[in-house]
């Protein structure tokens, strides 16, 4: 069985619409599914139509946007209820700070002699409502600024470029709880990737493992051979589902192609029955996974 938990679509910063990205994973003969746009279900009915059209299993999720200790750090939540209130209103302030940085963003570049419009990023990121760097990435990329994503990261989007801006992002224990309450199961993405590495020690994630932490992705392009092997480690210390996924963007990702890192048939079922331990006690009207 071939599972790839982390994918991204035009519901957030990917290239394919969510129908597209399940009919991709038929052709790239994945088994099962994880649709995680960031900070958004909005891509989910679409998906699940889709998938149960491909009879591939869904399963639905968001990469959350959190913080701890000053460094950006990702979570998956698999399976909880976007409305659930508490939860609902932590999303709205995050695409909020998306929103606040659009601004701040497009005037640092036009202070660096760069000239884009917020409607040439709106238009660009439609229908996402979870607008990002990626998005002002493509209006830089079609006007001939930067020629793809990563340059524009590289030059202008990455924190310490001259186009980089801060936004609000949860805390990461409050968000595993919020999660945990809404009826998921909340798993740290691309762990020792990028700013969160720093800060996600053996103590660190012991904390949040009680805060309810479920698993880790371990398996990502973001994480060496070595450094898989000692997030395994800590992953099985810490009794933590092991993940692995292709974090896949579509055009918006090179070296991330659908499949290429895969989550264990037995890692999901772990990952399912602790998201239904969380839904049964929460007493909330879930997600459903959607079975072929």
């Amino acid at each position: 069985m071939r599972i790839d938990l982390h994918t991204h679509s035009t519901a957030s910063d990917g290239t394919l619409s969510p129908s597209a990205v399940i009919e991709a994973a038929a052709d790239s003969r994945l088994d099962v599914i994880g649709l995680t746009d960031h900070d958004s279900a909005a891509g989910w009915a679409q998906a699940a139509d889709a998938a149960a059209a491909n009879g591939i299993m869904l399963v639905p999720g968001m990469e959350v946007s959190t913080k701890h200790a000053g460094a950006g750090v990702h979570l998956l939540a698999y399976l909880a209820d976007p409305a659930y209130p508490f939860l609902d209103e932590e999303l709205a302030l995050i695409l909020q700070g998306r929103e606040a940085r659009l601004a701040a963003v497009l005037e640092k570049l036009r202070d660096a002699g760069i000239d884009i419009t917020e409607d040439e990023v709106r238009r660009q990121a439609d229908p996402s409502p979870a607008i990002g760097r990626p998005h002002i990435a493509d209006v830089l990329v079609a006007k001939g600024v930067v020629g793809d994503r990563s340059e524009a990261f590289d030059r202008l989007l990455d924190s310490g470029q001259r186009g980089y801006v801060e936004r609000y992002a949860a805390p990461t224990a409050a968000m595993i709880r919020l999660v945990t309450q809404a009826g998921g199961a909340a798993v740290i993405a691309h762990p020792w990737g990028r700013g969160s590495r720093r800060v996600l020690d053996l103590a660190t994630l012991t904390g949040l493992r009680e805060a309810g932490l479920v698993g880790l992705e371990v398996d990502h392009q973001d994480h060496s051979r070595e450094d898989r092997g000692t997030l395994r480690g800590m992953a099985a210390e810490l009794d933590l589902v092991v993940t692995g996924a292709s974090d896949f963007h579509g055009d918006g990702k090179v070296d991330h192609e659908l499949g290429c890192n895969l989550t264990a048939p037995a890692e999901l079922e772990r990952l399912l029955a602790a998201a239904a331990a969380n839904a049964a006690a929460s007493g909330r009207g879930v997600p459903e996974v959607v079975r072929p």
